[in-house]
């Protein structure tokens, strides 16, 4: 069997950071030239991903490493290097795929922008870190690029840095994300220290924590998986360190799909994913997983509700979906939190190309102003509405096939849970109803010259939809073959004919009444806002979080800071200030005692001897 692309599969992300050195070469004057060269890297990078998956698909291929010596010092050696296995192949494609049409439906959004080379660019380099993680055999290197991918989205999402708002969200990402890549750090350095031989590869990790040998006590392997979690909380946007990713939709759409669908916010999931080992370990970090994720799921789905940018809507959408994958990993899904990834990462980047195809066209985000677009735009909604049933996990769908995997794991560990997860599915159904109506039914609230996205665009949205369709189908209930394949181990059976018929209901529940209240009219849209305003103005202002976060921690170290910046000035720069004042003074004395008169240095001279003659001779009399 052959192994070629196996063997040389770190050419992968080698291609996209190629680019990157290339476009960055050339400087923006480049143009579209550069982003052509973006979009043909990332369509190779695809390509060899796609002959990868099929050479493994081709029989049992068995995982494949190589590494190289990084680092000596004495008797500890670091090594850098790849790994590929089923997982990480499957997570290669899907980067792969939704980048190149993130990028192909790019050349048409940013056609207009002055600074497209630049763009493609920082694209390019956030596909290359993305794939570097996904293959890092290691967690040091996994690390490396895992911090790579931070930067990228700052400066993604803050790629307008014209817009003031565009500044902050970046600022906020890179900072909110930071308290979790600490907590990412430090479980790196209690792993080196705790390990036999201080190994970081997955490998060395899964061999000793599956066999629970003891060599690690439950205590600190505890301590070790909740910081790892911690890490994943803040790349994958879980309570409470969401706040960032609504906000990183002040950057340009096409970076909205590629960050919320298979780049950034996946990467907190595959990393709880690569190191399971330490989770199952520990069952205070499973079930801290299981909550977190789960709680998650309905606190943003509550949030979406009352969300009027459709982009915001579609953000809080992307943390609930998250939260699903959380809540399959800690019941012990890792089939079922990875199915729903690969298929999430279709329909959302669907979802998010349709609302850019929408913005691009009207000009304007908020939904409220939109409406009647399906005539105008068939293309966009049409795509668009095979994303929001697959979302809202209608069957037969690809988000019904792998959301039906989670709950039915969920009901079979923690049945309250899998209560939590309906109901999160339900609301999930009832925004997206809403956000489809108001914008593609009924009648224009606003003359808008709207009109169907060129092909560069469109071409994308159907793609995308067609996966969106046929997605789920390589795992049903029926047929494991996807999750066994990936994970290398027999399939995950949890088939439930009721969880089926549950989840779907609540799908179609959440489809009917958001089209009676904001299709047919028949029931009042403001019958909730009218009897509890304070609930929807709550969940309008999402649980008043920023706030929160405001008053109890931006403030207070705003405070400290402007106290740092006092003591700085008046004590630090104070005794330095100080001292370059005592040298000036003992300067300009000097020089007026060296002044060239000869009777002024006769007298100093007597001056000194007369001192001396009384600090020698006056001893006695002392």
């Amino acid at each position: 069997m052959s192994t070629f692309f196996t063997e040389n599969a770190w050419i992968i992300p080698l291609i996209p950071f190629a680019a990157f050195v290339i476009m960055t070469a050339m400087g923006k004057g480049w143009g579209k030239s550069g982003a052509w060269l973006g979009t043909a890297a990332s369509f190779a990078s695809f390509v060899f991903s796609l002959c990868l998956a099929f050479e493994r698909l081709s029989g049992n291929a068995p995982d494949f490493s190589k590494q190289i010596d990084w680092i000596q010092i004495g008797q500890l050696k670091l090594t850098a290097g790849f790994e590929v296995t089923n997982l990480s192949t499957m997570m290669l494609v899907v980067v792969t795929l939704v980048g190149f049409l993130v990028n192909l439906y790019s050349q048409g959004y940013m056609a207009k922008d002055e600074r497209i080379s630049t763009f493609f660019a920082y694209v390019a380099l956030f596909t290359s870190s993305m794939l570097g993680l996904v293959l890092a055999d290691n967690l040091l290197t996994f690390y490396i690029f895992w911090e790579l991918v931070g930067v990228c989205s700052f400066l993604l999402v803050g790629f307008w840095y014209q817009k003031p708002e565009a500044k902050a969200a970046a600022k906020k990402a890179f900072i909110v994300t930071r308290i979790g890549d600490l907590g990412l750090l430090i479980a790196i350095l209690l792993l080196f220290w705790y390990m036999p031989g201080h190994a970081l590869d997955f490998t060395a990790l899964h061999n000793v924590f599956d066999t629970q040998s003891g060599v690690i006590s439950t205590g600190i392997t505890t301590l070790i998986a909740l910081l790892i979690f911690l890490g994943a909380v803040g790349k994958s946007g879980q309570f409470p360190l969401h706040v960032w990713l609504p906000d990183a939709m002040e950057g340009p759409t096409p970076i909205s799909a590629l960050i919320h669908a298979a780049t950034m916010v996946a990467a907190g999931v595959f990393l709880v994913a690569r190191t399971f080992d330490i989770f199952e370990a520990s069952q205070v970090a499973m079930h801290t997983v299981a909550i977190i994720g789960a709680f998650t799921a309905i606190f943003a789905a509550t949030i979406g509700l009352a969300q009027n940018d459709i982009k915001r809507v579609l953000a809080y959408s992307t943390v609930s979906q998250l939260g699903y994958m959380m809540l399959a990993l800690g019941v012990g899904s890792v089939g079922g939190a990875m199915f729903h990834l690969f298929t999430h990462a279709f329909f959302k980047a669907l979802l998010f190309l349709g609302a850019g195809s929408v913005i691009h066209s009207v000009h304007t985000q908020d939904i409220r102003q939109m409406g009647g677009l399906g005539g105008k735009m068939k293309i966009t909604a049409w795509t668009f509405g095979i994303g929001a049933l697959a979302l809202s996990g209608i069957p037969p769908f690809s988000g019904f096939w792998s959301k039906d995997a989670i709950l039915a794991a969920a009901l079979e560990k923690q049945p309250l849970l899998f209560a939590v997860g309906v109901i999160a599915a339900f609301f999930t159904a009832l925004y997206m109803a809403r956000l489809f109506f108001l914008v593609f039914a009924g009648k224009p609230k606003e003359e808008r010259p709207a009109k169907e996205s060129s092909a560069v665009m469109t071409i994308p949205l159907i793609v995308l939809a067609a996966l969106a369709i046929v997605a789920g189908f390589v795992d049903t209930p029926f047929n494991g073959w996807f999750s066994s394949w990936m994970l290398g181990g027999e399939a995950e059976h949890h088939a439930s004919g009721l969880v089926m018929i549950v989840s779907a209901a609540a799908g179609l529940l959440g489809i009917y009444i958001g089209w009676l209240m904001f299709a047919r009219g028949t029931i009042r849209r403001d019958a909730i806002s009218s009897r509890a305003p304070g609930l929807v103005s709550l969940l309008e202002r999402k649980y008043y979080i920023d706030e929160f976060y405001h008053a109890v921690f931006v403030k207070p170290l705003h405070g400290l800071g402007k106290l740092l910046e006092l003591f700085d000035h008046y004590v630090v720069d104070g005794v330095v200030r100080a001292s370059g004042y005592s040298v000036a003074a003992l300067g300009r004395l000097n020089s007026r005692l060296q002044n060239g008169q000869v009777q002024a240095y006769a007298l100093t001279a007597v001056i000194g001897i007369v001192i001396l003659i009384l600090a020698v001779a006056g001893r006695r009399f002392w």
